[in-house]
């Protein structure tokens, strides 16, 4: 799915992303890593990946789905970023 960076701290390689619907999420240094990026910058399109955590219910049904409107973006309560990238078209 796509977000766009919102934060990110270069010591700690984590941060925020926020989705199209503003919600802010945040990701650690594993999921950057990752994603073999060296540096985000606020603004920047991303593509994340998510996993469910064991405060979750279900199975991963996927990660890099695409989000149209009113679509449930999977990220929240339960989930966790796991994969930071640039966006490419």
């Amino acid at each position: 799915m796509q977000a766009t960076a919102y934060t990110y701290d270069p010591e700690s390689r984590s941060g925020q992303v926020l989705l199209d619907d503003g919600t802010p999420v945040p990701f650690d240094a594993a999921a950057f890593d990752a994603g073999g990026l060296r540096l985000l910058r606020p603004g920047q399109r991303v593509r994340i990946e998510t996993e469910e955590t064991e405060a979750g219910s279900g199975t991963d049904s996927g990660t890099d789905a695409s989000v149209g409107p009113g679509a449930d973006t999977g990220v929240g309560a339960g989930r966790r970023i796991t994969l930071v990238t640039l966006q490419t078209f």
